[in-house]
């Protein structure tokens, strides 16, 4: 588990075809400020990767094709610079939210205003991690904990400030950036037990709702 608190960013030295991965993924991990060891969990642009070598201040990490799929990690290439988080450790303060580094979609930024006394970003999200999300809830941008500042139909925006666009990835998004994204794991559990499309996202033209909805059946044990 992460707190969606970013270390600073690593920059990637080599994307290869891996061995039974898809890739294999080297980063300059040395602004986590610790030494990570083999089998140690470390978010990667917001994705929870396990360390498969380290030596130098470099962590070797192999990415799944389902990993590929769901995320950014597939576009990297020499010389990016990614998001790094080490896992929490019993006792460690969560500064942020609670962050599982399992991404749930890739999101586009739509446009980046700066303003007097912050910078206001708008990302497009697809439906399944905007019903998971809240006004003043959490979201998790490229393993970066956010409060979401608005909701629209098909984005939600956050209100930066300057350390969060000094330390991460964000400072560098503009209009097109694609982002990983996790939702609000409360919202997912929530939706997961009301059933799949059972609470639609109130910006999507919705009448009100049936004050008495019918009850989700539960499965029966054979």
């Amino acid at each position: 588990m992460f707190g969606g608190i970013v270390a600073g960013r690593g920059r990637v030295l080599s994307v290869e075809e891996g061995e039974g991965a898809a890739l294999r993924l080297e980063v300059d991990v040395s602004a986590l400020g610790r030494t990570p060891r083999p089998g140690d969990s470390i978010a990667v642009a917001g994705v929870c990767l396990t360390v498969v070598s380290h030596a130098g201040g470099r962590a070797v990490f192999d990415v799944v094709g389902q990993t590929v799929r769901l995320t950014t990690l597939g576009g990297l290439a020499a010389g990016d610079l990614v998001n790094l988080e080490g896992a929490l450790r019993v006792g460690d303060e969560i500064g942020g939210h609670q962050v599982q580094g399992h991404v749930d979609a890739v999101g586009t930024v739509r446009a980046v205003e700066r303003r007097a006394d912050e910078t206001w970003m708008t990302i497009e999200a697809p439906p399944d991690v905007l019903d998971t999300l809240a006004p003043r809830g959490w979201v998790a941008v490229d393993g970066a904990s956010l409060t979401v500042a608005d909701l629209g139909t098909d984005t939600f925006s956050v209100a930066l400030i300057p350390t969060t666009l000094a330390l991460t990835s964000l400072g560098d998004a503009g209009p097109g950036t694609r982002v990983n994204l996790e939702g609000d794991p409360v919202g997912k559990h929530v939706r997961r037990g009301m059933g799949a499309g059972a609470a639609p996202h109130p910006g999507r033209g919705t009448s009100h709702p049936d004050p008495h909805p019918p009850r989700t059946p539960r499965p029966t044990c054979d």
